[in-house]
């Protein structure tokens, strides 16, 4: 379920996102990042990931990473996303596929306002 308690809907296919790599922000017991917010790469936030040791832009090709791009959406962990609104670098959200556990570590509010697909 989503952050309004709907079904989620997928984040990316292209490349393939989620703690399952099932295209969708789902996440489990085992997922202690908790994968949860669908996010849409920016190169400022980026930069911040790969400046708090979590470069996201190189291709691990032996884990069958691609690296990701400005305009690439991707399940972030809620505590990175979180971290990032707390130093102005937070991307832009998709809520209908940002999981609703996310909210479990950050306020609707903050959410909703870094949303693109509220109308």
């Amino acid at each position: 379920m989503n952050v309004f308690g709907e079904p989620l809907a997928p984040c990316s296919l292209a490349p393939k996102t989620g703690w399952f790599r099932s295209g969708c922000c789902e996440t489990e017991s085992r997922d202690v990042g908790s994968h949860t917010v669908c996010a849409i790469m920016t190169a400022e936030f980026l930069e911040f990931s790969r400046s708090r040791g979590n470069d996201l832009s190189t291709p691990q090709l032996a884990y069958g990473f691609p690296g990701l791009k400005p305009g690439d959406r991707w399940c972030l962990c809620a505590a990175r996303w979180r971290e990032a609104l707390q130093a102005g670098k937070a991307p832009k959200v998709l809520l209908k596929a940002t999981h609703r556990r996310a909210l479990e570590l950050i306020a609707l509010a903050d959410l909703k306002a870094h949303a693109v697909d509220l109308v």
